[in-house]
Formats: C-alpha cells, structure tokens, sequence
C-alpha cells in the first residue's frame, strides 16, 4: 500500500475536512437567534435547519457510501469536499428560510461518507492493532471544530452576519481539498464490492443494532445541545456574547474525550459504549438540574461532551467490526444514525419547547432516549454473548468415546 510522504500532514488533512464538517454541523446552533432573526422565523422554527442538515447526512452517508465503495478513496474524499462547499455557499447566499433548510440538507449529504471514507484511510495507514487510535485521531476534525472553528465561526456570524459563518466553512473545505491533493496517497477502491454487498450489511441484526443505539441514544446530546445558545441566555442569563465560550468548553472536552475513546477502544468497545451511554445520560439530567449556574453547567457540559466522543468512536469501531465486508457503509453508516439523532433531538427538543416546558426541557428529553438507546444496547450486547457462547460450543472437542445419536 503506498504511504503519504508526510503521514502527519496526510493526517492532518483528513483531520481539517472533519473541522470544516464540524464547523457548519454545530455552528447553527450556536447561531440559531441569528438566522431565526434574519429569515424571519422563531427560533424552534429555525432549528429545522439543524434537523435538515442532518436528514442529508442520513440520505447522503448510505447512499454515497454504497455508491463509492469501488472508487479510489482520494478522490472520493476530494469529491465529498467539493460538495461540502458547495452546499455551505448556497447556505451561505440562501434568501429565506424555505431555501435555506434546502441548502443545509444538501450540505449534509458528504458528511457521513466523508468521515466513513478517512476513518477507512487512517486505518489503513496505522499500524497495526492501533486502528481505535486512528479513528480516534480523525474523528479530532469534531471537538477540533468545537474548540476553533465553531466558537469563531459563531464570533463572526455574530459581528458580521450569519451569513459569514457558511463562507468561513467554504474555505475550509477548499484548504481540505487542496491538502488530500497534496498529501493523502492514491488508495484503490475494492472494485469486488457492489451496491448490493455493500447495502447486505444492512441485514445484520448487530449493525442494526449499534446503528439503533446511535439513533436512539445519541439524540439525548442534540436535543440538549441544538438550544444550547438559548439556554445560555434565558437559563442561565448570560449575554449572548457568552455563547461562543460554552461552545469552546464542549469543544475542548470532545478533544479529550476523543484522545480517551481511542484508547478506550483498544481495551473493549462494547464496555466502552456502555460506559458512554450510561455516563450520558447521567450528565444530561444533571445538565437540567444545574443549567442555571454558569460554572456548574460547563463543568456538566464538559462531561457530557466527553462521554459523547466516547460513545461516538466506539459506536464507529463496533460497526466496522460487526459489518464484515461492507466496510464503507459501516464506516458512513455511524454518522448516518448519529445525524438521524440530530434530527430527532432537535426536533423533540423544538416540541417541548413550543410547548412551554422550557430550554431545560429537552434535557430531560435526553435522559429519557439515552434510557431507550441503553436498552436497545442490551438487546445488543445479550445477542453477542448468546453468539459467542454458541461459536465457543460448537468448538468445544467432543470427549474420546463420546457418540452422538440419529
């Protein structure tokens, strides 16, 4: 397999294309006034624009990934960058809010097969045994985002217009671009693999599974964090000018929590995803009980956003090893039910509060599907046991002088 000239900045460009994804996924939240100001909406009106960015990661991760399994995986990652930005200017120039919830859906549509296409291309790049890191180390594009890119996207959308915040993701997804160019080597597609053996994983009961934990589970997070900027300002009672710094601390929290799922990974990623899903929704309803005070609620917030990457990699890393052949799909399929999370928070979020319960509400509406995800993980971890147990008997030696009867 050829190998980059400079590893580190072949990394590095997968790692600025999941900075630019994760810039314009979670700068709208931090926005959400702003553009409900500016196309003339309420602001849980406004949040469909977030659950419409994430219909297009549910569309677009399968779809592209099932399509792109035999074409080469640099070109793939150039292709999904250019949509990337072209999705965000037509954000960006989008007149109304008709328009601009059409926009963010096709801007969704490369995210999920783009970071299933580089966790693919970093794990083949590691060595071996250290393929959880190698995720772990793309995935950073995420809290990387949430550090930098989101609390400046949501600073300039702020003084210059929401507007700006989708032009600043344009230029990263053209710098993305220009750096796989560069750096990432040529990595073949497998041309054996078709839209049919790709999609056949889709019939495998654990796949289903762990993508129903992440659809169930997951949506907890965003229905606390797509209101995150209200929360701040009507909970808490912090001016606006303090969203930015909330931003940052989840941000710099998923960067820790991404260096620790990695590792996490290594030792068992079904403890891992438990230990992510418990801990979640424990910090969901402690996030409800203390949002209110501002220390107190980014201290929460940053546990919760470390739990969050924990759950995330190690979802990601179950898939690629229940999925058998159908690598692509399982690598874009993670982001495909986490996205369908998005929709789901965000949008039950939105219901209870046009209901009148308040922006602690969809907190609480967290707790309740990190209860439901937990259950569908027990589902899950009780059929592996069972298949385990089974494959372990049917090895077990018989014993000499055993018979067997008709």
């Amino acid at each position: 397999m050829p190998q980059p000239r400079h590893a580190s900045l072949a990394t590095f460009a997968l790692i600025l294309g999941g900075i630019a994804i994760g810039t314009t996924e979670f700068v709208t939240m931090g926005l959400l006034p702003e553009i409900a100001d500016g196309v003339g909406v309420s602001i849980p009106t406004a949040g469909h624009a977030i659950s419409a960015y994430a219909a297009g990661v549910v569309v677009g991760a399968p779809l592209i990934a099932a399509l792109g399994a035999t074409l080469p995986r640099k070109g793939l990652l150039v292709g999904l960058m250019v949509a990337l930005a072209v999705g965000n200017s037509l954000s960006a120039l989008a007149p109304g809010y008709e328009t601009l919830v059409g926009a963010r859906f096709l801007a969704g549509l490369p995210h999920g097969a783009y970071f299933g296409v580089a966790a693919l291309v970093a794990v083949d790049l590691a060595p071996a045994g250290r393929a959880g890191r190698a995720v772990g180390t793309v995935m950073l594009g995420i809290p990387v985002a949430n550090v930098l890119g989101v609390p400046g996207a949501t600073w300039l959308g702020q003084t210059l217009g929401w507007r700006s915040a989708y032009w600043l993701v344009v230029v990263l997804g053209l710098l993305t671009v220009a750096l796989v160019l560069a750096q990432v080597p040529h990595l073949p597609g497998d041309r054996s693999r078709t839209v049919r053996s790709e999609l056949s994983a889709l019939t495998n009961v654990q796949v289903l599974l762990t993508l129903a934990v992440a659809a169930i589970g997951f949506g907890g997070m965003f229905a606390m964090y797509s209101y995150i900027a209200p929360t701040v300002t009507d909970v808490t009672g912090l001016p606006a000018s303090a969203v930015p710094l909330f931003l940052l601390v989840f941000g710099a929290a998923g960067f820790v929590g991404n260096l620790v799922a990695g590792r996490m990974g290594d030792w068992s990623v079904l403890r891992s995803i438990v230990i992510g899903m418990v801990g979640l929704g424990v910090a969901l309803g402690l996030f409800a009980l203390v949002a209110q005070w501002a220390v107190p609620a980014l201290v929460v917030l940053a546990l919760a956003s470390v739990l969050a990457s924990v759950l995330v990699i190690n979802l990601q890393l179950r898939l690629m090893q229940v999925a058998g052949e159908a690598q692509t799909l399982a690598a874009a399929g993670n982001h495909a039910a986490l996205n369908l999370a998005n929709a789901l928070g965000a949008w039950l979020g939105g219901v209870v509060i046009a209901r009148g319960y308040g922006y602690t509400a969809p907190s609480w509406v967290g707790v309740g599907l990190a209860v439901l995800g937990l259950g569908v993980l027990g589902v899950s971890v009780l059929l592996h046991r069972r298949t385990v147990r089974a494959r372990s008997e049917e090895q077990r030696p018989v014993p000499a002088g055993a018979t067997t009867s008709a």
